[in-house]
């Protein structure tokens, strides 16, 4: 009997420190292709907004690469890319890109001097590019300055400045005042979704120095001096920006070192401001609501499916749409634990793992696309079982 062609999406994040969304996507495809070569294939890669989030939204379809002369965390001057939709309208940028750990070695990370300037000077290239709608991915930086460099590289002005006209690394260790008059008039042409995940506040024992600091090279003692500038940065900022409530407490203000602060503090200078869920913002950009309205079965998958997955990512995301539109949905993790499985079972979604036999995580790593181009043909002669 033949099997009856079907659309099959398949939406992925990537397997962290493995595989990109957009290899994994491409290797479920192959394999899913050689148990049914008359089936449809969707590929939708996605991300949460962190590191991977422009191939993901590049390997749609749709975007044009751009790029940009900025500074890196260390002041360098490099080329940071960033995505315009064909008309222009539309443009994605990654704070990973121009700001993040990736650009920075091990040995040289300095949470207390590093700058997220390259993210304003990106946002302004952005503004003046006449684009409107911005996706601004802030995961995976090397910044822990509270979007001070960011904040000056849009026109914030603070004092006392250095007599030598150099950029600020850091929030200075002694700052006055800062004045925020002269912000970029182009702002406020921009509506701005900033794709964060994060929900620690901007200050404490949840903030962005103690649980971020550690991973971009701060010690103890650094954690401490880190937190106390930014809270000094908070002070400085409320009453300049005349809100009633601080925005340090919010959920997000502890993102990407603070820059979830800074962005917040300065949504009034926006068109349009709002931090949504990576995911969310990435399906957006990838056009996944209509992919998913053509699916007869949709196929997501992530690094771990586990206790994690119920707190929204990217598996359940996929899995919560696809229930809401009554498409299967199968989630392949290359490692899947019970609690992953439960979570994803509560939105009529099965986990399947990639895992062919016991072996290491790392080797699991290195093995590169092979077990997924044989886990898709698996899920591919399972379906036909069915017919």
């Amino acid at each position: 009997m033949t099997a009856r062609p079907r659309t099959v999406l398949i939406a992925p994040d990537s397997f962290k420190g493995s595989l990109s969304s957009v290899q994994v996507a491409r290797a479920l495809a192959d394999g899913w292709s050689r148990a049914r070569p008359s089936d449809t294939i969707l590929l939708c890669p996605l991300a949460d907004g962190g590191e991977g989030t422009l191939e993901s939204v590049a390997g749609a379809g749709g975007w044009e690469w751009q790029e940009a002369i900025v500074a890196d965390p260390l002041h360098r001057q490099i080329r940071a890319r960033w995505l315009r939709s064909a008309d222009g309208q539309r443009a994605v940028i990654e704070m990973a890109e121009c700001s993040g750990l990736s650009r920075v070695a091990p040995v040289d990370r300095d949470a207390v001097h590093a700058t997220s300037a390259g993210l304003g000077e990106l946002l302004r290239v952005v503004a003046a590019s006449g684009a409107r709608e911005v996706i601004m991915g802030i995961g995976g930086s090397a910044t822990s300055d509270g979007g001070f460099g960011m904040l000056c590289a849009l026109g914030m002005d603070y004092s006392p400045r250095p007599e030598r006209a150099s950029p600020p690394s850091g929030i200075p260790e002694v700052l006055d005042s800062v004045t925020l008059e002269a912000l970029a008039p182009e702002l406020g042409h921009l509506r701005l979704s900033v794709a964060c995940d994060v929900t620690n506040p901007l200050l404490g024992p949840d903030g962005a120095a103690a649980i971020y600091g550690p991973q971009k090279g701060a010690t103890p003692e650094q954690v401490a001096d880190l937190d106390g500038r930014l809270a000094h940065l908070g002070d400085l900022l409320d009453p300049a920006l005349d809100w009633p409530v601080s925005q340090r407490d919010q959920p997000g203000a502890g993102a990407a070192g603070g820059v979830g602060f800074a962005l917040m503090a300065i949504q009034r200078a926006f068109d349009r401001f709002a931090l949504r869920p990576g995911v969310d913002l990435v399906m957006h950009a990838t056009d996944f609501e209509p992919r998913l309205a053509q699916a007869d079965l949709v196929i997501t998958g992530e690094g771990r499916i586990d206790a994690q997955t119920a707190f929204g990512k990217t598996a359940l995301g996929v899995a919560l749409r696809a229930q809401a539109a009554g498409v299967p949905c199968i989630a392949v993790g290359g490692g899947v634990e019970p609690e992953g499985v439960e979570a994803l079972a509560a939105v009529g979604a099965i986990a399947v793992p990639v895992i062919e036999g016991p072996r290491s995580v790392e080797a699991a790593m290195a093995a590169g696309v092979d077990p997924l181009e044989r886990a898709g043909e698996r899920l591919g002669r399972l379906i036909s079982i069915e017919g």
